[in-house]
């Protein structure tokens, strides 16, 4: 007697061999996957008190999002598409003028999106940018932790410290107003080891935590000055201990040219090291990434990937480890990761005028297993497979856009979207079925996070912010984004 039964479904395994099943089904028991075969088989071994049909539907492992940033599905496009307006949201928003109701509400939303577009594992940094975190007070990771677990999706939360100089100023908001104060890297540190301590490896593995520092080069000299930018080499090596010590991935937001190498010499990469965006990579950097068993997130839809390429390709083939990434939902962008995956195919086909670089399969790979093993995570998740964690996504192929109904494998990858996932399965548990959401009142998610954003532009004055730019229409450049 199984729990849960998947049967007459189109499988996509991505285990070692890529097997793929024709009529296929999957047998859940608890949190686990104990069987996988044609439904005559799987029929004939075993039954359960619930059978999903999968007639129509592929079966896949859930996607996983590699890189993504806790905050932002507040405060998307704000700014009107102006960079500098944007980042000021994020700074003032995640130092000053976010309560744990923020975080709560936000988290909530995104992962209520993730799972309405099948992505049951992903990566949110604790904040914007490749320095901004809230980390003043364990309450803000508490509460984003929270609502991860109230929607039920599998989360990799990452803490950290911000760059020098020190201490940095952050503020609690009570009913008496504003109160102010200096946060040191030191209690930045205490407030990641009382989050690992309280949600590492909870709920069934649904709730881990990863560590970070941001990003360095050699020209932060310039920027930090030598004695600041001594204090960030020491607290980047400091955390990465942090993180070894307790078995944690360690990453960093914004690599680019000369930032790996710089990594390296400090000894801080690793196959707990996930690099996020690499882009401009040196060869002798693509070497190290290889050499060091360091792995990539990349971010093919984010701006970083406009402002230079990651080569992944040439990552690729030397042979590193790379997941895709979402960059989160703002300022411009979706958790879609069939948008992503896409938006991989045809960006690294274009830089090589080529369209045979990177299969359909090959992305793919990069948001399941690929993914799962940057996080450490590959005994457990991004495949199906015997023994594994339940993370199952149906996919409806019985659509307009997915017909006509031959070569699934292809039409998973080219033409899915997250909108035709109808079916979602988290360690063991159905958080949605047909399109319904079963494991949070969506109508209550979305109001709450509104009425948080709501505050959240009475607090910081920032309504100017939403106004449409008078370069939306007409234009063939928005020239007030390059505007000071």
């Amino acid at each position: 007697m199984a729990d849960i039964l998947i049967t007459h479904g189109f499988v996509v395994t991505i285990d070692p061999t890529r097997r793929s099943i024709e009529d296929g089904a999957v047998a859940i028991t608890g949190d686990r996957i104990v069987a996988i075969g044609t439904t005559a088989e799987i029929l004939a071994a075993h039954s359960a008190p619930t059978v999903i049909d999968a007639s129509g539907k592929a079966v896949l492992p859930g996607l996983i999002d590699g890189h993504a940033h806790a905050g932002h599905g507040l405060i998307k496009t704000m700014g009107g598409g102006r960079g500098d307006l944007w980042y000021q949201a994020c700074e003032t928003v995640y130092t000053v003028a976010s309560t744990p109701g923020f975080w709560h509400a936000e988290a909530r939303l995104a992962a209520t999106e993730r799972l309405r577009f099948g992505v049951t594992t992903g990566v949110s940094l604790l904040g914007g940018g490749d320095t901004i975190m809230r980390t003043d007070d364990p309450i803000y990771g508490d509460a984003h932790m929270q609502g991860v677990v109230e929607v039920g999706t599998r989360s990799v939360v990452a803490v950290g410290s911000t760059r020098p100089p020190h201490p940095r100023a952050y503020a609690r908001l009570t009913d008496a107003g504003e109160d102010r104060y200096p946060v040191t890297f030191e209690d930045q540190r205490a407030t990641c080891d009382s989050l690992i301590k309280r949600w590492h490896g909870g709920h069934g593995m649904r709730t881990n935590v990863a560590l970070i520092t941001p990003t360095l080069r050699a020209d932060h000299i310039t920027t930090l000055g030598a004695a600041e930018l001594a204090k960030a080499r020491a607290q980047a090596v400091s955390m990465q201990d942090l993180a070894r010590a307790n078995g944690l991935v360690f990453t960093q937001d914004g690599h680019t040219k000369g930032s790996v190498a710089y990594a390296h010499e400090l000894g801080i990469l690793g196959p707990n090291a996930l690099l996020s965006h690499a882009t401009a990579l040196t060869d002798a950097e693509i070497q190290l990434v290889v050499d060091t068993g360091s792995h990539i997130a990349h971010n093919p839809s984010a701006v970083a990937s406009i402002m230079a390429r990651c080569p992944v390709t040439e990552l690729l083939t030397a042979g590193a480890n790379v997941c895709l990434g979402s960059d989160g939902t703002a300022p411009d962008r979706s958790g879609d990761m069939f948008r992503h995956m896409q938006q991989c195919m045809h960006y690294h086909r274009t830089y090589h005028h080529d369209p045979s670089w990177l299969p359909p399969g090959r992305v793919l790979e990069m948001c399941t297993i690929d993914a799962a093993r940057a996080l450490g995570m590959d005994r457990e998740v991004g495949s199906l497979e015997v023994g594994k964690k339940a993370d199952v996504i149906l996919i409806d192929l019985a659509r307009p856009h997915m017909y006509p109904a031959n070569m699934p494998l292809f039409r998973v990858t080219y033409f899915a979207n997250g909108n035709d996932v109808s079916t979602v399965i988290v360690d063991g548990k159905i958080l949605m079925r047909d399109r319904v959401v079963l494991s949070v009142n969506e109508a209550e998610v979305l109001a709450e996070a509104q009425a948080e954003t709501e505050a959240m532009l009475d607090r910081t004055g920032f309504r100017s912010m939403l106004e449409t730019p008078a370069s939306f229409w007409g234009q063939v450049r928005a020239m007030d984004q390059v505007r000071s």
